[in-house]
């Protein structure tokens, strides 16, 4: 790995600039806040930057995790690539001008694929991948279901203030009445 103080620069042409300031952060990139609190930054206290940051942040990391880095796997497992793409996927976003699978295309040309994924279905498309690295936010949520109310939902799950905290946290969702709830709504448990 090169010197990474051009890691934030490869950050933002990648995905764009409040993600490359929240994995400085999170990551301990140079010039971050958190890096001045790692072991490199005296500060002792913070954690260690990933290994993978600097390789073209997240895909380096994402591959690392899905594939062991390596970006021409075939297991036969019906994924494909550094990123282990589902041949439906690879066809429905494009591989295919590419190559016939993932794992026969070049490295920059699955992250174009990659990119157009996540675009579309979320960093969920590499959900224990992402979740390792923080790209998605471990958060609780529930389905309503038939004959629910918001005081039966925040009893089940001990929601901290009842009701009016599920309600507060979901009223976009749920709109003006908090006595109608829609089958099917998800909440976000606070």
């Amino acid at each position: 790995m090169s010197d990474n103080s051009s890691a934030p620069r490869r950050l933002v042409g990648s995905v764009g600039l409040l993600t490359a300031a929240a994995a400085a952060l999170v990551l301990g990139l140079p010039g971050s806040a958190a890096a001045a609190d790692g072991p490199d930054g005296g500060g002792g206290g913070g954690r260690a930057p990933y290994t993978c940051a600097g390789d073209q942040w997240p895909w380096g990391c994402l591959a690392e995790c899905e594939s062991s880095g390596d970006w021409h796997i075939n297991t036969g497992n019906s994924f494909y690539g550094g990123l282990q793409f589902h041949q439906p996927t690879w066809e429905d976003f494009g591989g295919l001008a590419f190559a016939r699978r993932a794992d026969l295309a070049s490295r920059d040309e699955q992250i174009e694929i990659a990119k157009k994924v996540q675009a579309a279905q979320g960093w969920g498309a590499w959900p224990e991948c992402a979740r390792r690295y923080g790209l998605t936010a471990k958060s609780r949520t529930h389905v309503v279901r038939s004959g629910e109310t918001l005081g039966t939902i925040a009893r089940k799950y001990r929601v901290q203030g009842g009701w009016r905290a599920l309600y507060k946290a979901n009223r976009t969702a749920i709109g003006r009445n908090p006595d109608r709830l829609s089958i099917g709504t998800k909440l976000r448990l606070p």
